[in-house]
């Protein structure tokens, strides 16, 4: 997601100073794609930036990143964080980033890969009013629309919702389908009825076919689909709620992480539940 913004906003005339990445080898040959330099340490890429866009993979890296350099001499910078973390953290984040005199701002993502590249994004954002209006020129550029939803964390809770709820319609996808087949059903006609019915929804478009022909290739992992529902689990139990289909579904995607298939996207969830196909996929070839 971060190499095809970043390529994204360099077509669309903002310079990318600074990439930094785990992935050393994957960061070297970003930099050098779009003329940046690649930092082996967070505070050089604030040192180069006025913007930081960060796309990270859970609170305990979020967290990292912000105690580990990212930081440092950071007045007058704006970061904006795009990675599906806990609420908490995005609020730990703009203390942080408003104690060292800088911006912060959660832009939560609800598209893929191909949107990123495309400028095509639907953002969801959090954080002070002031924030947004001046991240609203790079944001722009990254998104087809955009929501600004409220103070820090709130588009966190919008995001956990909206990834609870497309992991559970994912789940049932899998499952009607993998009924359907069972049943001898032509699969084709079934998803065909399906989307003329109550049945219809915006993950039998994306994954109905691909689970049908068993192509998992990654754009929204398993494992990420565990970790976002355990999110909007957490929340509920805050809230005093109990939400039985987002623990099932969780449930389904942890046993994916489990048994090797955590990296397959999320539609091989249909591999745990169509007839005779459990355990005879390898999670390295979609």
């Amino acid at each position: 997601m971060g190499s095809n913004m970043a390529r994204r906003l360099k077509e669309c005339g903002f310079p990318i100073a600074a990439v930094y990445d785990m992935n050393t080898v994957a960061a070297q040959s970003l930099a050098q794609e779009l003329g940046g330099e690649a930092c082996a340490d967070l505070r050089q890429v604030t040192k180069l930036s006025d913007v930081i866009i960060t796309v990270v993979t859970d609170d305990k890296a979020m967290k990292q990143i912000y105690v580990g350099g990212l930081l440092s001499r950071s007045k007058g910078k704006l970061f904006i964080n795009c990675a599906t973390i806990t609420p908490a953290v995005h609020v730990w984040v703009e203390g942080k980033a408003e104690k060292a005199g800088a911006q912060s701002l959660e832009a939560c993502m609800a598209s893929s890969i191909t949107q990123a590249r495309e400028g095509t994004l639907y953002l969801m954002l959090g954080g002070k009013p002031e924030a947004f209006e001046r991240a609203k020129p790079v944001l722009e550029k990254l998104s087809a629309s955009m929501r600004y939803v409220g103070p820090a964390g709130k588009a966190a809770e919008v995001k956990a919702l909206v990834n609870m709820v497309m992991n559970i319609n994912t789940a049932a996808l899998a499952e009607g389908l993998g009924l359907g087949s069972a049943l001898g059903l032509d699969l084709t006609m079934l998803r065909e009825v399906f989307s003329q019915t109550g049945a219809n929804s915006r993950v039998l478009q994306t994954d109905g076919e691909d689970m049908q022909n068993r192509e998992h290739s990654c754009f929204f992992s398993a494992a990420h689909a565990a970790k976002d529902s355990g999110i909007a689990l957490k929340l509920s139990k805050q809230a005093g709620l109990n939400l039985p289909l987002a623990a099932a579904t969780r449930k389904q995607y942890a046993r994916m992480a489990k048994e090797g298939l955590g990296e397959l996207d999320k539609s091989g969830i249909a591999e745990l539940t169509f007839k005779g196909r459990h355990q005879k996929v390898n999670p390295n070839v979609a």
